[in-house]
Formats: C-alpha cells, sequence, structure tokens
C-alpha cells in the first residue's frame, strides 16, 4: 500500500531570520506554518513580490506560531491572491496579528505613494498589499485554545504549545500518519520578565527549530541593572534617552522595569514617553489576556500611568522639538520606519543623547548599522553624523540563546528523524548545527530557500 505524499517546503527563514513559511503535503492537505513577510536589506525584501513557489489553492490551512509580521505579515497578500481558508492560532496571536496587519497594511500603501512621488516618471509602484487586504485576511482568523489537540482532518491533529517570546505566541505540533512534527517557532526565554515559562515538547520525529542565537549566549547582566545605569549616566548629561523598541513585548518589558526603577527610587523623576499607537493599543491586549503573562492588573494600569502615552502624529512631531530631558519609548525596534526615525533625525548628532538598542537586529537595518558602529546613519534620504551615545542591550532580546533552546528540547528522548535548522543567519544556523552534534550527537540539516524535503 502506497503511502500518502508528506513532505516540506521551506518558503522562508530558510538561512534568514525573517519570512517564516512552511509548506506541508500531508496526504490531500495542505499546511502553511506561519506566513511571514520578509525584513532587512533589500535584496531579501524583495522575495516579498516573488511568486509564493507554491500554489495558494493548496493551502487548506495557515497555522500561526505568533503575530509578529516575520511570521504573519504576508497573511493580506496570501488572502489577496486567493487563499479562502482558515487561519487559526491563539486568541492573543490573533488579536495581536488583527493590530499588526492593519498597520502593515497603512505603510505599505504609505511607502508605495511616497516611492511613486519620489519618482514620478519611472515605473509606479503598487503596494503589497493595503489595509482592505488586511482587514480581509482577519475575516479568515478562528482561535484555537493552547495545549488542546485539535483534529482539523481525519487524519491530521495539531496542538498549539506556551512557548513565550511574546504575548499568545506557540509552537506547533502536528501528528500524521503517527510521526509528530514540532514546529519551535520563536522561542522565548525561559526567564522571561513579562510571561510565563514555556512548555517544552516531549516527541518530535520532525523538529523544526529556531536559532537565532543558536551559537552564542545572552549577557548573564540584568537588563535592570543595565538599564538603570545607562538612565543615571543619561540624566547627568540632562540629555534624551532614545529606545527604540518593537512594539509587541519590547515596549512592555522596558516600561515595565522603568516603572520599577521609578517606583523604587532607583532613578529620579524623568518624563516618559511612549510614542508607539501600537505598543499602546498592545498594552490592551495584556489587560484583555491576563493569563498569558506575568503582571497583576493593578501593576499594569500603575505602569501605564506613569507614562505620558502619544497617538497622534501632531503631538509626535511636538515631543521631539521638546528639549526637556526624557526617556523616549518609539518604534521601530529595528529603525526601519516608525516615528523613533524623527527622534533620530534630531538626537542622533547630539554627544548628550543616548540611543538603546533594544533588540536583535537584523542585517541591511540601521539597527545593525548603529550596533556595528557607523560613523553615519541614513535618515529619509540624508546622511546624519552619529554622535549620541550608543548603547547595545543584548540581554532584552526575547529570542532563546543557546541555552534556552537546549533547555527547551531537552526532554526529546529520542533523536528526531529529521531536524532543520531555520529563523537565523547562516552563521548562527552553522554554529549551533555543530554544537547540536557535539551536546546531542544530533544530526541537523540547514535548509535552502524553496528547498523541498520528503519526510516519508
Amino acid at each position: 500500500m502506497n503511502k500518502s505524499p508528506f513532505s516540506i517546503q521551506f518558503l522562508g527563514a530558510a538561512k534568514t531570520v525573517t519570512g517564516s513559511k512552511f509548506f506541508l503535503r500531508l496526504g490531500s492537505l495542505g499546511l502553511l506554518v506561519d506566513c511571514g513577510i520578509f525584513q532587512g536589506y533589500r535584496e531579501i525584501k524583495k522575495r516579498n513580490e516573488d511568486p509564493l513557489g507554491i500554489l495558494v489553492s493548496d493551502i487548506d490551512y495557515v497555522l500561526l506560531t505568533h503575530g509578529h509580521l516575520d511570521h504573519a505579515g504576508y497573511l493580506p497578500k496570501l488572502v489577496k491572491d486567493g487563499f479562502k481558508g482558515k487561519i487559526l492560532g491563539t486568541a492573543p496571536t490573533l488579536d495581536l496579528a488583527e493590530i499588526i496587519l492593519m498597520d502593515s497594511g497603512k505603510i505599505q500603501e504609505e511607502e508605495a505613494l511616497r516611492s511613486n512621488r519620489f519618482h514620478p516618471d519611472g515605473e509606479q509602484e503598487e503596494a503589497l498589499y493595503n489595509v482592505d487586504d488586511a482587514r480581509h485576511a482577519i475575516q479568515q482568523f478562528s482561535s484555537i485554545e493552547e495545549g488542546e489537540w485539535v483534529k482539523i482532518s481525519p487524519d491530521v491533529s495539531i496542538r498549539l504549545q506556551y512557548i513565550g517570546h511574546i504575548l499568545g505566541a506557540t509552537s506547533i505540533e502536528i501528528d500524521f500518519q503517527g510521526k509528530r512534527m514540532v514546529f519551535s517557532g520563536d522561542i522565548g526565554r525561559e526567564n522571561d520578565i513579562l510571561l510565563h515559562p514555556f512548555k517544552k515538547p516531549e516527541k518530535a520525529d520532525i523538529l523544526l527549530l529556531e536559532s537565532t542565537y543558536g551559537n552564542r549566549k545572552h549577557p548573564q547582566e540584568s537588563g535592570k541593572e543595565a538599564l538603570k545605569h545607562v538612565v543615571l549616566e543619561n540624566t547627568k548629561k540632562q540629555g534624551t534617552l532614545i529606545l527604540p523598541c518593537f512594539a509587541v513585548e519590547r515596549a512592555q518589558t522596558l516600561m515595565f522595569l522603568l516603572w520599577q526603577l521609578m517606583k523604587e527610587k532607583q532613578i529620579p523623576p524623568i518624563k516618559m514617553i511612549l510614542d508607539s499607537p501600537m505598543a499602546a493599543n498592545v498594552l490592551d491586549l495584556f489587560k484583555n489576556h491576563p493569563k498569558w503573562h506575568e503582571i497583576a492588573q493593578k501593576d499594569l494600569q500603575d505602569m501605564i500611568s506613569h507614562f505620558t502615552i502619544i497617538k497622534k502624529f501632531k503631538e509626535s512631531l511636538h515631543m521631539v522639538e521638546s528639549d526637556e530631558p526624557k526617556i523616549i519609548l518609539a518604534g521601530s525596534g529595528m529603525l526601519s520606519g516608525g516615528r523613533v526615525l524623527r527622534y533620530l533625525q534630531k538626537y542622533i548628532g547630539d554627544p548628550d543623547a543616548t540611543v538603546g538598542i533594544t533588540g536583535f537586529q537584523a542585517i541591511g537595518t540601521k539597527g545593525r548599522r548603529l550596533v556595528e558602529g557607523a560613523q553615519t546613519l541614513r535618515i529619509y534620504g540624508r546622511d546624519y553624523p552619529v554622535k549620541a551615545k550608543i548603547v547595545n542591550f543584548e540581554m532584552f532580546s526575547a529570542h532563546a540563546d543557546q541555552d534556552d533552546i537546549m533547555d527547551w528540547i531537552s526532554e526529546i528522548k529520542i533523536q528526531p528523524a529529521f531536524t532543520f535548522l531555520i529563523h537565523g543567519e547562516e552563521e548562527s544556523m552553522l554554529g549551533f548545527q555543530a554544537f547540536l552534534k557535539e551536546k546531542k550527537n544530533w544530526e541537523s540539516h540547514i535548509p535552502e530557500h524553496h528547498e523541498i524535503v520528503d519526510l516519508s
């Protein structure tokens, strides 16, 4: 008797950290695990405009590990191209994806308009998708409970397991033909400031394992102490501290730590501003999904009360021009866009200002260039000299480091038949591949973009 088709195709996050998309052929069923856009340097972002590599009509379901753009940001394009099935994820993941996709649709439209305005005689650029496309994708969302097995076809069952990283994030387990596939998604930190510890898989015949920090360990220094030191140093200079941050989880973590430091009187009173409409909306998700995080509702309300929260763009421009000492939390986290760029235009050349990098910076991003010591920074077509102090808070990453990844797989006693290393730059993947072989004697494979592997 012939076995049903059983294969995987790597449509993203292969030798890169963005664009997560994995197509599974499980007999007659087609599953797309994650549906992210590519981010970073121009060459990699162009992949968003390339053919997907599969027929959209072959996809029956999309399963989301979490709501970040590099895992969910391609959904409106997929729906625009004809996908009609359900998009499954946890309730907070889908709530978060709704916020992110609506924002992304607006940004896609604005960037296309800006490009066409600057190049009126060239070929007119079309947005990858718009707000209406995002809205149509959201209509296909369907939430499922974390930790419970759900049968989506007669021979395919799935389970979403708490993974930390951000609100709502999970790994995905899929049972088919007596074999279990485990997709790690983005693994969180074992001792996260805001989130619960991750759940570990006990079995994996086929394992897809993120390796963003697979070749290194996060600094042991306390993030709270490091932040305190930078705030105090900046206060002495009466300068502005700019903390570019991801709107999801990182902004809330920084708010929580700054609130604690001020409440404990470890830093002096100083104006603290959250200038990110998306991060403000995510605060509402923390209120709506209290079981998914560690912050008591009373503390959450008190924390929010200590910040000036800016939503309107006109108010943001006014704050940019204010010369009073302040701490600014604004997106985007990799300086690839957003309101933080306006602050950098004014303050990147100010020796009394400080810019604190608070998370992973992909190759080709402005944040990566600052971390690597750039002397100038190009913002909106103009080069600005970098005179502000640049601090890299590596300990704030929401991604597992080498120790956390090894801890997450520690309860898998039998080596998987297939272990694929994904979601990492090649150097990180190669380092982790060697480490995995040395410590567990596991063989692993680093797939190429669009590679297809027969799993039967």
